[in-house]
C-alpha cells in the first residue's frame, strides 16, 4: 500500500485537471468494457476537447490502453501503478476538495511562477 505522500505526488504528477481523474476513475469502475470517446461524453457529460485529452495523457500516463477502434480502458501498466490509483480514488472519496486543490495547484505552478516574475519588489 503506497504512502499518503506517494499518492499525493501521484496526483500532482499525472492529473493536469479534475477531468483526467474523474475520467479514469470511471473507466475504472466500469471497466467490463471499452469505451469509446463519444460515449465517455455522454457519460460524464464532458466536452470532446476534454475527453480526448484526458484519455491521451491517461495513456501517455500508463494508466489507460485504447483498442483499434479507440476505445478506452483502464489498464494500468504495473501493480505499483494500480496500488496508486487505488490510494488516489480513497483519498478522492475522503477528502475531495483537498484532491481538486491539489491537481489546482499542480497545473498552475508554471503560471504562479511565470506571474511571481513580473512582481514588483522593493530592494
Amino acid at each position: 500500500m503506497p504512502s499518503k505522500q506517494d499518492v499525493t505526488s501521484f496526483i500532482r504528477a499525472t492529473f493536469r485537471s479534475v477531468w483526467s481523474l474523474e475520467l479514469l476513475l470511471f473507466l475504472k469502475n466500469h471497466g467490463d468494457r471499452g469505451w469509446t470517446r463519444y460515449d465517455l461524453v455522454t457519460a460524464l457529460r464532458g466536452s470532446d476537447v476534454i475527453v480526448s485529452q484526458s484519455v491521451d495523457s491517461l495513456v501517455a500516463a500508463g494508466l489507460v490502453s485504447t483498442d483499434a477502434e479507440g476505445s478506452a480502458l483502464y489498464s494500468p501498466a504495473s501493480e505499483d501503478l494500480r496500488r496508486l490509483v487505488d490510494g488516489a480514488e480513497r483519498l478522492y472519496a475522503k477528502s475531495p476538495d483537498a484532491v481538486r486543490r491539489m491537481i489546482i495547484a499542480s497545473a498552475n505552478e508554471g503560471l504562479t511562477a511565470f506571474a511571481d516574475a513580473f512582481r514588483l519588489r522593493k530592494e
